[in-house]
């Protein structure tokens, strides 16, 4: 794996916290920072994905903005199941 070194700014508490749980964890600042910044991108694809998948169930619902949503909540509170009752 190649490597390249990195010079960044962080707050000076979260220098120390982090390096806080890599002492407990048995490992460097680096593999800690790593692990987490991996973690990130990990989620942040899945949150891609999820957003996605949630555009297209909006469009076929026909929801245009939050207030189209309020609405199919309130009306799904009371009963009445607009959601699935066009389909």
């Amino acid at each position: 794996m190649q490597v390249q070194i990195l010079n960044i700014s962080l707050p000076k508490d979260l220098v120390i916290q982090a390096d806080l749980v890599a002492k407990k964890e048995y490992r460097s600042r680096s593999e800690l920072i790593k692990d987490a910044l991996m973690a990130y991108m990990r989620d942040r694809v899945v949150w891609d994905q999820i957003f996605v998948a949630g555009k297209k169930a909006a469009k076929k619902l026909g929801i245009k903005n939050e207030e189209d949503v309020y609405k199919i909540v309130e009306e799904y509170r009371h009963g009445k199941d607009s959601a699935t009752s066009s389909s």
